[in-house]
């Protein structure tokens, strides 16, 4: 003869299920926290290869010296590669004739998830043969 059988010693089908759903709910939060923080890692990555476009086409322009640094504007694309992509950026390059000096200025912007984001620097040259 079997023992009866407590009808509280047990899970009951509608038990099972709240908790499914309840453990459910937690993972779907865990993952669109994953997805967040991933994200955000992207964002800092791509302003982070912007900065360092910017920062070689400022080196480049400097680097000229003050005579050969033109006043022209000119707009440009650079590639460059992220998590196994490329990732376009588009350059802006202004420059303005002051009295004795030139004004550099440059301009990188990239679209991020239909965003477009942008980082300027800017710099003074002098003539230092006056």
């Amino acid at each position: 003869m079997e023992p009866a059988r407590s009808s509280e010693s047990a899970f009951t089908l509608i038990e099972f299920l709240v908790a499914i759903v309840i453990l459910m709910v937690g993972m779907l939060g865990l993952l669109q926290m994953v997805n967040v923080s991933l994200n955000h890692n992207l964002q800092n990555q791509l302003r982070n290869e912007a900065v360092n476009v910017l920062d070689v086409e400022m080196a480049k322009e400097l680097a000229k010296g003050y005579n050969q640094v033109a006043i022209t504007n000119r707009n440009y694309t650079a590639s460059r590669k992220i998590l196994n992509s490329f990732k376009l950026y588009s350059v802006s390059r202004t420059g303005i004739a002051l009295p004795n000096s030139r004004e550099v200025n440059f301009q990188v912007s990239w679209r991020h998830k239909g965003v477009r984001y942008t980082h300027d620097a800017s710099s003074v040259l002098t003539n230092s043969n006056q």
